[in-house]
Order: structure tokens, then sequence, then C-alpha cells
């Protein structure tokens, strides 16, 4: 019920509507319930008398009353379909924009198909609810009421008759919807599965194809995708049982009502008219609890994906503004300083990935983090604009401790070039300025040039306004990763973190991007993440990483001379021949 109630949420905006339909669908109630009667009317008072009037003027009634309820009908069906859009549109909106807050940790939790299925699959399980509800959820149950009603008036002995019957179908019904549900869920957790090989296999066809893993991804898809037929084929088994059971228990009363009906009607206790109306009513009476199997069966896939949707919008953000949180002020210094941080993914074993970290950076100091693959160097940057939050420690901008700072206004000073460039589908113009939308042509071009980006970007098609495919598929390596520099750049950030930004490009690119990074990194405060030793020579602080912990800090010159490891980092990359400062 608390699920539902939340899900009558996002129909309040529309209750007018749904009103509306609610009420056009009871006035085809009363349509539906009349009919019998005036079938009663032309087979005693018309035909059983021979008189043609009272027939001729019945079947017209019937006739416009059957042309009145189509309108309705139509009428009907067509708020319906605009409501249940309208809601599924809301949700829809309403899963991307928390999905949207979610913090790094949160995205952790979830993968991409999962989330695909919540905002495709699900949404449109609660809006087939909200459809069948307003077509058909009133009218069965009124449905219901009125003909026991009226049978009830033609017939007591034979409704008390019929009420066992009624009962044990109503049980049915009830027993079927029960199980529906956790297995609509089940079917749902296999949808996900199929979703997420799915969009990997979708995303990495490149390599799939690069490593001949086509039989591989087959192999798996196969399996998800029998799975998936598997418990579908089981539910859908389930709940094809329903309906002939049902059908069994409707034949059953009709032959009742025949036969005691008739011997009444035979005796004179009953008319045929009476007879005739009173087996309409009942078929009246148990067609709509066919009908409530269709809206059992769309309530139990709805409230599946309803429990499935609000887990999403239930998810709180791990990373959250302090009630009392202040903005950083646009004067930032961005002075650094890291006090004993240590830092372990939510999920993950004891072993902290980052152990104890100490680290001063000066404004305008360019720091660079060496270390080997997996020592936590992404995982200490990511830190800095709060993507996730020291299991202890403290991380102080100009004195303040970041998780006193709104996330936004961190976020609007720190620019960010991560390790797997993304770029969206668009021109290289609006890819640029992404973080700075309403930037000049002379801000996009400056920040190109910074990142040695200018020249290629005037070779292509459209130059500025050339259309980037999905994720970059138009463009090499090396251009994408320019393009996500020259992005981070026009922002103007006070804190520039490059987490192995030139990764893609020649030794040539690297170093006229390096060149001029060194123009603008004097009034910003840089962290440079970095594979290549020659990245970082010129740095002004170098700290290598060694299993989550600072092994060394210094500049090059230093630690040329005091850190083996460094030494070894130098050695592997640029020859085994120390320079002479190391001797």
């Amino acid at each position: 019920m608390k699920n539902i109630r939340r899900l009558l949420f996002y129909v309040k905006p529309y209750w007018k509507l749904a009103s509306l339909a609610l009420v056009l669908l009871t006035s085809l109630v009363f349509m539906d319930l009349a009919i019998p009667r005036l079938i009663q009317e032309i087979i005693d008072q018309g035909i059983k008398q021979n008189n043609l009037s009272v027939v001729i003027n019945t079947a017209l009634i019937m006739l416009g009353i059957s042309l009145l309820s189509a309108v309705i009908a139509v009428a009907n069906s067509n708020l319906s379909v605009l409501i249940g859009e309208s809601v599924a549109r809301d949700l829809r909106e309403a899963i991307f924009v928390k999905i949207q807050h979610f913090s790094y940790s949160n995205l952790d939790h979830y993968s991409t198909g999962k989330l695909m299925v919540r905002l495709t699959s699900d949404a449109a399980a609660i809006q087939r609810i909200v459809q069948i509800t307003l077509r058909m959820g009133t009218r069965g149950p009124l449905l219901i009421v009125g003909s026991m009603i009226l049978m009830y008036s033609t017939s007591p002995q034979l409704t008390l008759a019929m009420l066992p019957l009624l009962l044990a179908t109503s049980a049915i019904i009830v027993i079927f919807s029960t199980k529906m549900e956790p297995q609509y869920r089940i079917v749902q957790q296999f949808l996900d599965r199929l979703n997420t090989v799915l969009q990997e296999n979708i995303a990495g066809a490149r390599l799939v194809k690069a490593f001949v893993r086509a039989d591989h991804e087959g192999e798996r898809f196969e399996k998800a995708n029998e799975d998936l037929t598997h418990e579908m084929t089981h539910l859908m088994q389930f709940m094809s049982t329903m309906t002939p059971a049902l059908t069994v228990f409707i034949n059953a009363g009709i032959v009742v009502i025949i036969w005691v009906g008739g011997l009444q009607a035979i005796h004179g206790s009953m008319t045929i008219g009476q007879l005739v109306a009173f087996t309409s009513y009942l078929v009246t009476t148990l067609t709509p609890l066919l009908m409530m199997t269709n809206i059992a069966q769309a309530w139990a896939n709805g409230l599946a994906s309803g429990r499935r949707i609000m887990e999403i919008l239930d998810t709180v953000s791990e990373v959250q503004d302090a009630p009392h949180a202040r903005n950083l002020p646009d004067q930032a210094q961005a002075r650094i300083v890291f006090k004993d941080v240590s830092f372990r993914y939510d999920g993950a074993s004891d072993a902290n990935v980052l152990k104890g970290i100490n680290l001063v950076a000066e404004p305008g100091q360019t720091i660079a983090i060496l270390g080997a693959t997996g020592a936590g160097k992404s995982s200490l940057v990511n830190l800095i604009p709060r993507f996730y939050d020291p299991s202890s420690g403290q991380i102080l901008i100009d004195g303040i401790d970041i998780r006193d700072l709104t996330q936004d206004s961190l976020l609007a000073h720190v620019g960010i070039v991560p390790q797997e460039t993304i770029l969206f589908s668009g021109t290289v113009r609006e890819n640029i300025c992404y973080g700075h939308p309403d930037a000049s042509d002379e801000e996009v071009i400056a920040a190109a040039k910074a990142a040695q980006a200018h020249v290629f970007i005037l070779n292509l098609p459209e130059g500025y306004q050339t259309h980037v495919e999905e994720r970059g598929s138009n463009l090499s390596g090396g251009q994408k990763q320019r393009l996500a520099i020259a992005r981070a750049l026009i922002m103007q950030p006070k804190i520039l973190i490059l987490d192995d930004s030139t990764s893609s490009v020649d030794i040539e690119t690297e170093t006229e991007i390096q060149n001029a990074l060194d123009t603008i990194r004097k009034d910003r405060t840089t962290f440079v993440v970095a594979q290549r030793i020659s990245t970082v020579l010129n740095a002004d602080k170098i700290i290598v990483i060694d299993r989550g912990q600072i092994a060394a800090e210094g500049t090059h010159a230093e630690l040329i001379k005091s850190s083996v490891i460094y030494q070894e980092i130098y050695a592997s990359q640029l020859g085994n021949i120390l320079p002479v400062e190391a001797i």
C-alpha cells in the first residue's frame, strides 16, 4: 500500500482528467446494466405480448445506448492513454534526475543495464497500471456489484445459489494475483541481467571484434536470454491457467441457471424474460471477473516495477551537502591539504585503497602523482571534487573542509580531464563548452589552442561545427583526449585535475600540450596523474604512490637521488642508465 500511495503521487497532477475518465467509465456501467433489462422487456412485453412497437422502440433504445457507449469508451480510452503516458514521462524524468544526483559510490551499485530497465520497462509497467485501471479498474467492480443487485431483484433464490460460485471465482483471482507479483519481480531481475550483457556488448563491440570474442559474448547473451525466457515462460504458463479455470466456473454457472431457472419458468414462477435477464446479469458479473485477471496481471507487474523504481528514488546520495555548507569563494586561492586521509570503497574488503595520506598543494603548484596501476592515484584525485568522501581524515581547501562546502560551488572551481574520455553526440564546439554553455567563440578557440586541438579541429569537415558521433567514434583517441582537456580548460578552474590525460597522444603532442599547460597552470593548483615519467618531470612536486601510501615526495631532482621506487620507474621507461644527478 505504501508503494501504491507513492505511485498515486504521480497521478495527482492529472486528477481532473482521471476523475473525468472514471466518470465516463461509471456511465458505461449503467449502460451495460440497462441492456439485460431492455432484453427482458422485449421478450416479456414485446414478443410474448405480440407487441411489435415495444420490440422496435426498445431495440432502438438499445442501439442508441450502444452508440453512446462506443463514443464514451473511445473518450475514456483517449484520456487513459494521455494520463498513463504523462505519468510514465514524469516517472522517467524523476528517475533520470535522481540518477544525475547520484554520487560515484551510488553509481557503483547499479549497472547501466539495471538503470536502463528502470527508465524503460519499469516505467512502462506503471503506465500500463494507470491505463488499465482508468479503462477497467472501476468498471469491473461496479459491474459486479450492480449485476449482483439486479440479479437479486430478479430472483433471490437463484442469486443465493450462485453466491458460492462467485466466491470461489473471486478466491481464484486473489490467489493468482498474490503469486504473480513476486514472479514478475524475478522476471525483471533477469531482464536487468539481459540488458546489462546487451549494454556491455554494444558498448564494447569493437573490443569484442578485436579479441575475436564474439562466440563468448554470444554464449553470455544466450545464457541471459535463456534464463529470461525460462522465467517468462513459467510466468505466462502460470497465468494462462487462470482464464480457463474461470471459464469453467462461468459455464458451470450458466448450466445451473438454465437448469434451475428453466424449471422455475416451466412452473410459472419466473418469466422467460427474467430468465434471460438473469443469465445476462450472471455473465455480466463473471465477465468482469475475467476482466479483473488482466488488471491483476498489470498490477502484479506494475507493483514489482514500482518497488524497483522506488528503490532508485529512495536511494540517498552518499555524498551530500552538509546543512551548514557554504560556497567556495570565487577568489579562492586553492591551497589543498590532505590530513591523514584514508579511503575504502563501499562494499570492498577491509583493506583501504588509500592509507594515511598527508599532502599539501600550494596555490599555483603542479602536483604530479606517479605509481603503479592500482596504487590509488585516481582514487586520490577523485576525493578532491568529492566524487567520494574519505573514510577518515580531512581534505581542506583554503583551510575549509570540503565537506563544509556545497558540491556545486566546489565543482565550479574544479576542471577535470578523466581517465576515460567521454564525448556526447553534438558538435565539437558543444563538447568543448559543455561545462560553460555561454562561452564565446574566442574562449572556445583559446581553450582548444591550449589543448593543442585547434589545428586538427580546423581540418575537420565542418571545423568546430563538425558533428561528433556517439562516444566520439569518428575521432581518434588523441583527438578525443585533447577535446576533453579543452572542455576542462574553458571553465577557467582554480583546481585542474588531469587524470592520465595525455596517455592517448604521441610524445610530440604531449610535449606541446605540456608546454601549453605550463603557461595556464600558474594561476591554478594542478594535479597530474601520469603513467609516463616524462609527463611529471617539470612538476613542482612529485608524489609516488605505492599500495595506497605516499612512498616518496619531492621534485624530480630530489626523487631521482632519494627514491628507489622512482629510480625503478625512471629506468623502466627511459632506460636502465640513470641520469647524472642520480649518481
